[in-house]
Formats: structure tokens, sequence, C-alpha cells
């Protein structure tokens, strides 16, 4: 007998979604393009407003949107009871000590 699980998946964007629609009670609809599928994405309010603050407030963040695989759609699946977490992205500093690049010419 196999052993039960749950598959979780995390689908992460620094960007804000463009085409969102409103839908019913208010939530937010839009599509992310991960490669080969579009996953179908809605939000109740409340959780999509993390997204509008992070575009607000930070000039580079990242949003964490976990979920599960729902049903199947035309071109990839929706996501389940999706969950958003999102984190300022701050810019990488050159590490102290390390070389700096050069190009060989010869």
């Amino acid at each position: 007998m196999p052993t039960p699980g749950k598959l979780e998946l995390t689908i992460k964007i620094n960007e804000f979604p463009a085409n969102v629609q409103t839908v019913e009670n208010g939530w937010k609809q839009f599509d992310i393009d991960i490669g080969e599928q579009i996953v179908s994405v809605t939000l109740k309010p409340k959780v999509f407003k993390k997204l509008e603050q992070a575009q607000e407030n930070y000039p580079m963040w990242v949003a964490a949107i976990a979920g599960q695989m729902g049903e199947k759609t035309e071109k990839g699946f929706v996501l389940k009871e999706p969950n958003v977490q999102t984190f300022e992205k701050k810019p990488k500093e050159p590490k102290e000590g390390a070389a700096p690049i050069t190009s060989a010419a010869s």
C-alpha cells in the first residue's frame, strides 16, 4: 500500500500580475505562465492585497504563491486554495574579497 502524501506547489513571481480580473465576491483572478502550462489563480481580496502592498512598498519583491494542483484547464490547471507570502528582495552586493570580473585581452 502506498504511503499517503499531499502535493503542494509553490510558484514564485516578482512582477505584479497583468490582466487581473475581479470575479464573484470581489475575488481577484489572474494567470501565471510557468513555462509549458498556464496556472489560473483566484485570490480573496485580503490575500490579493499582499501583492498590491508589495508592489507599492518595495522596489524589488518576490511573492510565493502556494497551493494544491486543482482541476485541469485547456492550457494548464487551477491552483486550489492558494495563499501568498511576499518578501522584499534586496539587490545582491558584491562579496568582499572577491576578485572583480575582468575580461581577458590578448
